[in-house]
């Protein structure tokens, strides 16, 4: 019997350096960068960066959980991220770069917040955990050029990595 495939929802900054953390695993199927969480139906990449549309920058997941669970979606997910920032991620800031995670099911929210709760505790940040957690919303995908993006122009994509400050985050907190 065919497993039934899920989508899972998280904003973690620029959605560029959000794809290839996913993408590589036996059971994800798909990793789409777009914008969810705003009041401006079908916004642009122009609409969000402005802060016009109240959007974020997400990916949404498509995922076997049979394969994959979603747990392990959300170790990814806080490994990608400062969770204490409450203004954008690493040198992009505002709005449409802050975290939050997107539910689609009522267990997806549980997981979330129990996984919250656990980090909260772990000690790893001296700062509060503000990561919201929200029911997802209508979906918009992004323009094709940021599909990928990783993978379409590999050499700006690190460049632009590079000087986020990302990788020193990540590997200072969960090396």
């Amino acid at each position: 019997m065919a497993s039934q495939l899920e989508k899972a929802a998280f904003a973690g900054g620029c959605f560029w350096c959000m794809v290839k953390p996913f993408k590589e695993w036996d059971g994800i199927h798909d990793v789409v960068s777009g914008y969810m969480g705003g009041h401006l139906e079908n916004p642009t990449y122009e609409d969000v960066k402005k802060g016009d549309s109240g959007h974020l920058e997400v990916v949404e997941i498509t995922f076997d959980p049979s394969i994959f669970t979603y747990d392990q979606l959300l170790e990814i997910y806080w490994q990608q991220i400062d969770p204490t920032d409450s203004e954008g991620q690493f040198h992009d800031r505002g709005h449409s770069y802050t975290t939050a995670i997107f539910y689609y099911t009522e267990e997806q929210g549980q997981l979330a917040e129990a996984s919250k709760e656990k980090l909260a505790a772990s000690g790893i940040f001296n700062k509060p955990i503000v990561t919201p957690i929200r029911p997802a919303e209508t979906f918009y995908r992004a323009e094709e050029y940021h599909q990928d993006y990783y993978l379409k122009d590999k050499e700006y994509y690190e460049a632009d990595r590079a000087k986020s400050g990302r990788d020193e985050f990540i590997n200072k907190h969960w090396a």
